[in-house]
């Protein structure tokens, strides 16, 4: 068996290979070798940049309401770019027509042509093309009402009313399109072409010469949630904003991985919402803090492993709570519940959705190692026991007691204030909804003051030598970690400021080790 600290290092050595690993793959990625032949003029194997000979271009976007077609037949020209410039970055609105089949929970398709200016699209043999849907489909945000009046922000059509509340997915418009062209004069290696391009490229063969047509792209990563919109049957016109800018090859190629990965966790059940939590993570943020972002994430992966480690190591051995808050215990458990339980209400990302739910069941099992509970089944159903306390932990349960004694005539009436407010001034999804937001509120804004026993009892027996100090401090790694993220990955705003509250309390404990 390996000991502990053997463990420790194993893992810690496994974490160090993982991301030397990632970085060397990411190398891969950015830098791509170029065809040594072209260094000396020769062309044997070599596969050139077709802009290199600075065609006149032009820019055409159709839609249709089919995945393919063949020739100018039930086809929309919505933009059309004359003269287009591969260097210059633009920005345009276009209106597209919605036909009816689409207003009927159909699906509408954009077709994007790079092709030789003054040439239909379907007449020039060394055009380019990219398809993309306009519509997704999801299940449309519940209403939010004032539980008490019934009272809206908006006020939508009755059988709209019935569609949503079969929680049916509908179609949802992408109001944003986002184009980009691989502009670099860059020469391939023929024998070597990276996989993740090569599907994108289409060559053509000019005299003695291989040559790659324009690699026209389409930034899937920036269709976002919050720029979607849905498609009611009324709908005939909606709004299509058509952005283009020029891309290297090493953005390119990390782009096309970082879509393959985001279509990879929609194939395994990860929803709309859920994936656009990670395109935020790339497309909100500067490709170098995106890399510190990795480092962090992959640090604060380790601690929390590390943490959840010491921390069951440490309860497992726990025979005594002498000197330990049964209440405090208490409080993190259902706090953590409770917070789980909003996350989920609020359809808050895997991301944190899952480590919120890990750290619950944790919880709820150092309630039972607290209690000193047994559980024994007859039958069917549960039977509780309880273990006694010895002299030394009642003790521990007196002060404990006296601090909550205190800390009620505080607490409560901030919390029940707190409930009574947001029920008159805030709309819900429901009275399930307005709980969960009460309990969660309450947990966010006073829950550092379920802190207080513990302080109070470390106060009260001059010690802190019976706390989990090592998974604390892992935790309090996590916690300014936390503080990072919490500026990156969308969560709600009480969430966030929760993070920094947490830091306050680690250095409370802190000062008493001290």
């Amino acid at each position: 068996m390996l000991s502990r600290s053997s463990f420790t290092s194993l893992v810690v050595g496994v974490f160090a290979v993982y991301v030397a690993h990632t970085c060397w793959v990411m190398y891969g990625i950015v830098y791509t070798r170029p065809c040594p032949a072209a260094a000396d003029g020769a062309a044997g194997g070599c596969v050139w940049p077709y802009l290199a000979r600075k065609p006149k271009l032009q820019l055409s976007v159709y839609t249709t309401t089919r995945s393919s077609i063949g020739a100018e037949s039930n086809i929309d020209l919505v933009l059309n770019v004359e003269d287009f410039d591969v260097e210059s970055k633009f920005e345009r609105t276009v209106n597209v027509s919605v036909p009816k089949k689409t207003r009927n929970n159909g699906t509408l398709y954009a077709f994007v042509f790079l092709h030789h200016a003054g040439i239909l699209p379907w007449h020039d043999g060394k055009q380019v093309h990219v398809v993309s849907p306009l519509t997704t489909y999801m299940v449309p945000k519940p209403e939010e009402i004032n539980l008490l009046t019934g009272e809206s922000d908006t006020q939508q059509i009755e059988a709209e009313k019935q569609t949503n509340a079969l929680d049916e997915p509908v179609s949802h418009w992408r109001s944003r399109l986002t184009l980009n062209v691989m502009v670099e004069d860059f020469v391939f290696d023929g024998s070597s072409l990276p996989a993740d391009v090569h599907r994108y490229m289409k060559m053509v063969q000019l005299g003695k010469t291989v040559h790659y047509l324009p690699i026209l792209f389409i930034d899937q990563l920036s269709n976002r949630v919050k720029d979607l919109m849905v498609i009611n049957r009324s709908t005939t016109e909606l709004p299509l904003t058509v952005s283009y800018d020029k891309i290297s090859l090493g953005k390119l190629r990390f782009w096309i991985h970082m879509q393959d990965a985001v279509y990879s966790l929609q194939q395994f059940g990860f929803s709309e919402k859920d994936a656009d939590e990670v395109k935020g993570i790339f497309v909100d943020t500067n490709l170098y803090f995106l890399a510190l972002t990795f480092f962090v994430a992959a640090f604060h992966l380790l601690f929390d492993f590390l943490a959840f480690k010491n921390d069951i190591s440490f309860w497992k051995k726990k025979r005594s709570m002498i000197g330990m808050s049964t209440k405090a215990v208490l409080w993190r458990c259902f706090s953590t519940v409770v917070i789980f339980l909003f996350l989920l209400d609020e359809q808050t990302s895997l991301l944190v959705l899952i480590p919120a739910g890990v750290g619950a069941v944790i919880e709820l099992w150092k309630v039972k190692k607290a209690l000193k509970m047994t559980i024994r089944w007859q039958g069917l159903r549960p039977r509780f026991q309880f273990g006694t306390y010895n002299d030394s932990e009642k003790k521990t349960e007196e002060y404990d007691a006296q601090a909550m004694k205190y800390l009620s005539y505080l607490l409560y009436p901030l919390c029940i204030g707190g409930a009574g407010y947001s029920l008159l001034n805030v709309k819900y999804k429901s009275w399930y909804s307005w709980l969960i937001n009460s309990f969660v509120n309450g947990v966010y804004a006073f829950g550092f003051l379920f802190m207080l026993p513990q302080l109070f009892v470390n106060y009260k027996m001059k010690s802190v030598a019976h706390l989990p100090w090592k998974a604390f401090t892992y935790k309090a790694f996590n916690t300014f970690i936390d503080d990072i993220f919490a500026f990156i990955i969308t969560m709600p705003t009480s969430h966030r400021l929760a993070c920094f509250r947490d830091d306050v309390v680690f250095l409370v404990y802190l000062y008493q080790r001290w």
